[in-house]
């Protein structure tokens, strides 16, 4: 009898007479024995739970997730592939070393592929060292315990941000060592009627200081080096800054002020050699304004802004992070203009 797998029909569609309705069951066979029914092997195949019958090995497949599931699949053959909607893409890049991130950032590719490695402090910073480049103006007028508090803010935030800035971080036993040089230079002046000698007789005396004190460290001899070179140019640093101390009155009046001016003038948003010509006019602007509407006065502001700007190149360089933008850059540009302040004041008044 011909096997009939829908419960009975015949070939022809008509139930058989002499045979009565009955559901249809699987036929037993035992293992190797053949099936009569040619749809046996199809329910087999469907009914299996685990390997399904091809060769071929699969790869798995990824659960799906809902925002996949919104997300357009643009057709194949070379098109990228569409953003999944409501998430916005990652940058393959991420800020420079300013956020945090894990990711590669701009400043590790630009470092890679050889570019320039300068990331400027920008226009807080700049707002914030033409406050200071004010307050020593101010104190200068009033007179020598009037400017030495803004000094010694500036002295110390020189220390700290010099530090920072290489990249030591935290560096309390180098960032105390040239505070205190910078502090003791500056009692020094005040016994010995602000003469810029005292400036001079300290850094040599804390360049010997700073290498008994790396001598003592048990760290391998580059990084002995290293934090040699970074102590003694953050207490020279430091102790330069107290020009303004040894510097006239006037003289610090005008080249602060010339700072100030052109510290924010360089932050503007306008291409670099651009913002610095217009540093240069603005400084030179200034120092004529507050030097009696004088050359001299213009010239002196032009040349502290010209030492200004070289610290701040210098506070830009190797990617800093924000906390370097807020010491060595607010900093950096009055600590390097102090010497020129002190030295055209000498000439020009």
């Amino acid at each position: 009898m011909t096997n009939q797998p829908y419960g009975g029909y015949g070939a022809h569609g008509a139930r058989g007479a002499q045979e009565p309705y009955a559901p249809y069951q699987q036929p037993q066979a035992w293992p190797g024995q053949g099936y009569d029914d040619p749809y046996a092997d199809q329910q087999h195949t469907q009914q299996w739970q685990g390997q399904t019958w091809e060769t071929q090995m699969q790869p798995p497949v990824a659960p799906v997730t809902a925002a996949e599931e919104t997300s357009y699949l643009p057709p194949q053959g070379g098109a990228e592939p569409a953003p999944v909607a409501g998430v916005e893409p990652e940058p393959g890049y991420g800020p420079a070393t300013l956020g945090g991130n894990a990711r590669v950032t701009d400043a590790q590719r630009a470092r890679a592929e050889g570019r320039s490695p300068i990331i400027e402090p920008g226009m807080q910073p700049a707002v914030l060292t033409a406050v200071l480049g004010l307050l020593l103006a101010g104190g200068a007028a009033l007179g020598t315990y009037a400017l030495l508090v803004p000094l010694v803010v500036l002295q110390g935030v020189t220390a700290a941000g010099w530090f920072r800035l290489n990249g030591m971080w935290p560096a309390r036993q180098g960032i105390a060592l040239g505070f205190l040089g910078a502090l003791v230079a500056d009692a020094a002046m005040l016994v010995a009627d602000r003469s810029p000698g005292v400036i001079l007789g300290t850094l040599g005396v804390w360049v010997l200081l700073s290498l008994m004190v790396q001598l003592r460290s048990h760290a391998d001899p580059d990084e002995r080096m290293y934090g040699l070179m970074a102590t003694v140019v953050a207490a020279a640093l430091a102790i330069a800054a107290g020009g303004y101390l040894a510097a006239d009155a006037d003289a610090v009046v005008v080249g602060a002020v010339a700072v100030a001016a052109a510290m924010v003038a360089r932050a503007l948003p306008v291409p670099t050699a651009v913002s610095v010509v217009i540093a240069l006019a603005v400084a030179g602007g200034a120092g004529f304004a507050v030097g009696g509407m004088e050359t001299d006065g213009a010239l002196m502001g032009a040349g502290a802004a010209v030492c200004a700007l070289i610290g701040h190149r210098v506070a830009s360089y190797d990617y800093p992070s924000r906390f370097v933008h807020f010491t060595a850059g607010v900093a950096l540009p009055l600590a390097a203009a102090a010497p020129a302040v002190y030295i055209l004041g000498r000439i020009f008044t």
